[in-house]
This record gives structure tokens, sequence and C-alpha cells, in this order.
């Protein structure tokens, strides 16, 4: 066995001989495969090997879309058989919420070039003859789907990789893994120590075990799923004969399950409520080529209902039960990437839906190893996407939810209950008792409305206006017309200190920094020009910075800051988490309210747009910035935890006769919406350059250089091929939610970021992307809408305020 190695990949399933094989593709041979068993110990062998393209999160998507493409070429190759069966995909609606899910999902798969359509159920029973029509009322069409044999397919991935150079050894289990001080890796295993650059954790159902080897606990848990294949079915051989085609795919939602044929059969897997995990706490190293004893009580409910859409099903006999234990992440999609807080682990695992993702998780992986990025926006498979609140035992309740739900529509204003709530503020209980609706963000509650008084504090779910419309409008107009209040702990916090903080900064950031006292807002850039970042920074005193961003990224650009930080310790960065939460308040009042609570001078004069100071509010210690995300006159006030009562209530007692209410984050966001302002994770992601996104005015390329310069430098000479634009639509009782595309001569030519109705200014709104040569005044734009198109009219100036005078008054 090679004692040595630039890359030592652990786990022999189809993930980690995906990752080998495009670690080889983009050159790089000295690679090497650690498999403790045999290639596709684990879940890989016994998975139903299905494939499809249609995932929630459309970059995820593109990625499937390039796993599926991929077997043919990968045939070719290693000249081993995939055991390829493409078959069209049936998705079965059985209530108009499923219905209008669909016509959601074909008009997001648009602008991905996606072939979906919606069919009537008795076009369905072309490709699933077995479909009882009257508990159904449309499907939707996907033509690119199929299944594989997973064992042949993860061989081919691992001949292909030893044709390009990599090593596989078998039979070697990884004992443990050691840093040396030069950053390099020593992989202690059952036959040796090999040294190596990089380590892959593509371990599966022991990627947890291989985490804790390196100090960390993966957010990923293993759950019992269960499939039967049937006898041979006289009706499926009669199928295959008259049409000269395999029975297509079928997803339905009503029963939880998913059939296809196999052989003369049938294959039916369900995703039943009562899932369970399986090895919670530790997966014993012995597990191989095993299954666990069915337990069809447990699914029964499902099968049932199955039986019933599918009668033909009912008289079939079972040929065998496989019942196996597959990973998941809380929410179901792969954790990959570099793990922040160590150099050079990378991780591969939690990857369910293996053979759909595989292909794309090895491709993204081996772009970001060899070139420093992905070559994707791949936040939603992003390991950094989870904070250290993600625990073991968090994992297993949210893993468990969201396996039962594999199935169900998630509405865009449901939330979900599981493991909550986790991190509260000070205010949790005083949020509740004043009505608010909770949401969670990345962990943390945070209140998105505030029901009246009389009227339950729920959501009720739906794709269209709901019960939160009117309370929200009445948050806003409060804001707009007088004063509010809303919690803004869901920020991440940063300080930045050291003599080399400024330069720093200034290497890492697009913008200037600002001079003591004053805010500056700034993207941030990779390598090649993308948007992976925007912040609000403060320059306290000389040497410290304090700085603001998304929360939801904190662990993610922790990871940048980290890789960039000066060797000579002249820069230290600090997250601050919950250590420091604040309140805003808002609105042409709130200058007032805030001088009733302080003894400094906050007049306009003496405070301006875009200050920061360091002061008593309410007799507490605050940072206080002269800004707010509603676009109006407002200040962020941030206080240790220990306070943040104490200033809330003097807020509420101070601003009683000023009117002051407090307001939710969908208050805030709908407002944030009227001023066209973008936000990280829709408007602005790794896709779009600072130009695209109208970042422009924050991007000094005349100042020293900065990381991803030469590329904004380009953007701006050669013209961003697509533009940020802002419309206001037609709606009737239905906005827009995000990623539905956007229609122009009749063709679709961009996509929505995001959107939803402008309470202030009475309009349905939406943000998106199109071509830059498209962008004119009187074009004729449209957005589709669960299935219908509706006119949208670019605007290029925002509704509320349109000069900017609130903010700055």
């Amino acid at each position: 066995m090679k004692t040595t190695a630039q890359v030592v990949v652990i786990g022999g399933g189809v993930v980690g001989c995906s990752v080998l094989y495009h670690l080889t593709k983009k050159g790089w041979s000295d690679v090497m495969l650690l498999e403790r068993d045999q290639l596709t110990s684990g879940s890989t062998w016994h998975a139903a090997g299905g494939f499809h393209t249609l995932n929630g999160d459309p970059n995820v998507a593109m990625l499937q879309s390039y796993t599926v493409a991929l077997y043919e070429e990968l045939e070719r190759i290693s000249g081993q058989s995939c055991g390829l069966h493409k078959s069209p995909g049936i998705m079965l609606a059985d209530t108009p919420e499923r219905m209008e899910f669909l016509k959601m999902t074909v008009a997001r798969g648009r602008y991905l070039g996606m072939e979906t359509e919606i069919i009537s159920v008795k076009e369905a029973k072309n490709y699933f003859p077995f479909i009882e029509e009257k508990y159904f009322l449309g499907a939707l069409l996907d033509p690119n789907e199929g299944h594989l044999d997973p064992s042949g397919t993860t061989y081919a991935y691992a001949k292909a990789a030893r044709l390009g150079g990599a090593t596989i050894e078998v039979q070697t289990k990884v004992e443990s893994l050691e840093q040396k001080p030069d950053g390099h890796w020593r992989v202690i295993t059952n036959k040796g120590v090999i040294e190596c650059e990089h380590v892959v954790n593509a371990g599966g159902l022991w990627a947890r075990e291989v985490g804790r080897m390196v100090g960390i606990e993966l957010p990923v848990l293993a759950m019992e799923h269960m499939y039967l294949v049937t006898d041979d079915i006289p009706e499926v051989v009669e199928f295959n004969k008259s049409t000269g085609k395999e029975i297509g795919h079928v997803i339905d939602f009503g029963a939880e399950s998913y059939l296809r044929q196999e052989g003369k059969g049938m294959v039916l897997g369900v995703y039943e409520q009562a899932g369970k995990p399986w090895s919670p706490k530790n997966t014993p190293w012995s597990f191989g080529q095993e299954l666990l004893q069915p337990d069809l009580d447990r699914i029964a409910p499902s099968l049932e209902i199955a039986f019933k859409h599918f009668p033909t099903l009912e008289n079939a006999g079972i040929k065998r039960v496989i019942n196996g234990p597959f990973t998941f992440a809380p929410d179901g999609n792969p954790l990959v990437g570099p793990v922040q807080g160590r150099t050079n682990f990378w991780s591969a695992c939690g990857v369910m839906a293996g053979f759909s993702q595989g292909g794309g998780v090895g491709l993204a992986l081996s772009n970001w190893m060899v070139d420093g990025d992905p070559g994707f926006d791949i936040w939603g498979m992003d390991v950094a996407r989870y904070g250290d609140w993600a625990t073991r035992t968090y994992t297993n309740a949210k893993v468990r939810e969201n396996y039962s739900r594999r199935f169900r529509i998630r509405f865009p204003n449901e939330e979900l209950p599981a493991a909550r709530p986790l991190q509260t503020t000070p205010l949790y209980d005083k949020f509740i008792e004043q009505g608010a609706v909770m949401g969670d963000s990345w962990g943390m509650e945070t209140p998105l409305w505030f029901a009246p008084k009389g009227s339950e504090a729920k959501d009720i779910v739906s794709f269209h206006r709901s019960n939160d419309f009117e309370p929200i409008k009445a948050e806003v107009k409060n804001v707009r017309n007088g004063v509010g209040v809303t919690e803004i702990a869901n920020f991440a916090k940063y300080e930045i200190v050291g003599p080399g903080a400024e330069a720093w900064l200034l290497q890492v950031m697009t913008n200037t920094m600002p001079k003591t006292g004053r805010l500056m807002l700034t993207p941030m850039l990779n390598q090649n020009g993308k948007i992976i970042g925007d912040f609000t920074i403060a320059k306290a005193e000389d040497n410290r910075y304090m700085m603001w961003g998304s929360s939801q990224a904190q662990v993610y650009h922790m990871r940048w800051f980290e890789q960039h930080l000066p060797k000579d310790g002249s820069v230290r960065i600090t997250p601050y988490g919950m250590k420091l939460i604040g309140l805003s308040i808002a609105g042409p009042k709130s200058r007032e309210l805030l001088q009733r609570l302080t003894d400094d001078d906050v007049s306009g004069e003496s405070f301006k747009f875009m200050d920061y100071r360091e002061m008593e509010v309410a007799t507490v210690q605050a940072k206080v910035n002269r800004v707010t995300y509603t676009g109006d006159l407002g200040y962020e006030i941030w206080v240790a935890p220990e306070y943040q009562r104490r200033l809330y209530e003097s807020i509420l007692e101070a601003g009683a006769d000023l009117g002051i209410k407090p307001f939710g984050m969908r208050a805030l966001l709908c407002m944030r919406l009227e001023k066209n302002f973008g936000t990280w994770y829709r408007e602005f992601r790794p896709i779009y350059g600072p130009f695209e996104a109208g970042l422009e005015r924050f991007v000094k390329l005349d100042k020293p250089d900065f990381i991803g310069k030469a590329a904004a430098l380009k953007e701006k000479t050669e013209g961003p091929k697509k533009t940020r634009i802002f419309m206001v639509v037609d709606a009737l009782d239905c906005d827009v939610m995000g990623d539905e595309p956007i229609w122009a001569d009749g063709k679709v030519v961009g996509w929505v970021t995001s959107g939803g109705y402008g309470h202030f200014v009475d309009q349905s709104l939406a943000q998106g992307y199109i071509p830059t040569e498209l962008v004119k005044d009187g074009i004729d734009l449209e957005i589709e809408i669960l299935g219908e198109r509706r006119k949208a009219r670019l605007q290029m100036d925002p509704p509320f305020d349109p000069e900017a005078k609130r903010m700055r008054m």
C-alpha cells in the first residue's frame, strides 16, 4: 500500500468513487480511496437505484441533471455497464394544493431547460397504467428519469478513476486522523499510515465517526428505509409487450410512495410517517453488506393508500422486502465542501439521493479542491449552512421530520416544528405574549408577524395570500407612518481588530473602509468576481471594526476569512454570535423616540445617516448604527443579551404615545422589497457579479488590489451579461415566492429571485435577473405564478421613497 498521496478519500460508496473519478478528471492522479470493507458496502449496494433531476433548489437540480447525463459517458470511459434504464417519471397530485405545487415545479424548471410538463391523469396512465383515476387531479411528466444498477455504477466510477491514475484500497479501515504542524494529514489505518495533503470524508453511514476523528459532529443521521419488490405482474408484461417500453416511475404524494418497474414486477418504496432512525449515536464498524429486519406494520398505512390508488398492486405477491439504512442531513440535502476550522478536510456526505446527486457532488467538490471554487452555486449543499447548534439530538429530530415529509409539499409560509424552540433571545416569552408567530432563522426563534388580539397566532399555510396578509400590512403602515420596533438578533456580528485590520478588510472587500464613527456597505467577491457576501462595516476606532452580515452565512464566511487571514497574527476576527443581539427602531418618529432614551444628541445634524456610535441607550451600553433595512429613518441598537429586555421595555414605554408597535421579519422583508434592496442567498449569490447585481457603487476599482478585482474589472469593461431588475406584478391572490421564470416574447428569459406584496405602496413586487440587452423601458414581461403567466412591469426606481430622502432625513 502507498504511504503518501495528494488526496485520501475515505469511503467506497458511490459518492466516494465519484469524488475520486472527478479528481482524476481534473488532472489530480495521486489520489487514493480507502474502503473499510468492499466497494458499495454500507448504503450503496442496497439502494433502489432511481434517479431524477427535480429538486426544490434549482441549483441542486442543475447538478442532478449533470449526474444523470454523466452515466452514458461513464460507461464509455470505463467499459463497465451502469445498468441504465431510462424511463419517464410521473408525479401525481391528489389534492388542489399538490396540483399547485406541480405547476410551480414545472415553472421553476423552465429556466433550467427541464422538459417537464403538466398532463392529465388519463395521459399519465399511458406511462403508468395502474392508476385509479378518481383519486387524482393531474400529474407532472419528467421525461428524464430512470433507474440503474447501484453496484455496477459504483464500479464504473471506480474503474474510470483507476484509468485516471487513482488507487483504491479495500479492506482498509481508517482508525484515526492526525494533522501535522505543516497542515498535512496522517491517515492511520489497519494496514499502516498514509500521509496526504487533503482528506475527503465520504464515509456515508460512518461519516459521523470520521468527523469525530477531527473533533467535529456532523449533522447527519441514518434512517431505516424500506421498499418492496413484487413478484411478476401480468399487467407489467402486457404493458411492455404492447408498448415496447418500461413502465415509468411514479411518485404518489398521498401514499408517500415511489414506484417503478423491476424485471417483470414493481418496486414500491415508502417514506412513512413513523420513520425509524438507525444507530442514532454510533455506527458499528462491523456493519457491512447487511440488511435490517423488515417491519411492514410501520409502512402499512402508506401501503394501504398505495393499494387503493393502484389496485393492481394489491394482489401482487411480494418477492422480497429491503430494509436498509440511508444517511440524511436535517434538510435532506448533502453536506459538501471544506469544513471550517480544519485545513484541507473536506465533506462529501449526507447524500441520500446518491444516484441523482453523486456525480454533481463529485464535480463540485473536485472543482473546489483543484480550482478553489466549486464552479456552481451549491449553497443548498454546503456543509457550512449549519452551525454548532445543529447537535446530534437536534439532527435526530429534524432528520425524522424531513424523512416523514419527503413526499410532502412545503408551503412558502410554513415553519416546521421539530427541535424547536432551540435558540431563544431574552424576549422570546414577551413576543409570545404579544401574539408573535415565530420562525426558525438559522436555529434561532425570530418573530415573523404579530397576530391581532383575539386571533390565533398561527400561520394558515398556503401558496396564496394567507391570514398574515392584513396583520403584516398593519405592521408596515405603522412603521411608515410612525415608528415600530423589531428584533435584529438574527444577523451575524463580527469584530475585526489588529494593526493589519484595515489593510486586510481592503483586500477582502470591494469598497473602501469608513472613517472613525462611520458605516459603509460592501460586497465580498471570490476570485472569479462573484458575490459571496454583503456586509455593513463600522470603524469603531483605529484598528477596531464592527461588521454585520447574514447569520445563515456565518460559518460560510468565517471559513473564507480564516483562509485569507494574514499569517503574522496582525488581524483577529471574532464572531459574536448570540453575545451581541439587538433591536431596530424605524419610521419617521424613530429619532424622537431615540432622543427620549439617551442624553446624546441624535439630531439629524449630529447623528447623520450611516453614522456609528457607541453610547448609552435606556441606561444600557449600546452600539448604534443609523441605518435600517426598512429603507426608512431608523436605528439599529446592539447590546449584550442581558440588557435586551431592559432596552425593549424602555423602547415600548418611551414610544407609547408615538404609537409604537412591534413588527416582524415578514414586514421587514416587505419594506426592503419596497426599496428594491437585495438580500444574501436570493439576489446576492455566487452566480452573480457585482455589476449584474446593481452593486457597482460599492465596488471601488481605483483602490489597491482586492480579491476578485480583475474579474470585476472585466465584468465592468465587457458589460454585465445579465442585470438585476425590479418589477411590479399584476398578481391576483398569489405573489411570487422565488425561482419563477420571467417570460418575454413567448420565451423564458430569466428568473425571479424574491418578491411579495408591498403593503405600503399597495403593489405586488418582484426582483429577478434577465439578460442586460432586454433591460429597457416598455419591455413586456410576464412572470409565471402557479402555472399562470402574469404581466410584470419593469420599474427602474423603487416605489417607496425613490430619492432616498426618508432614511437620510
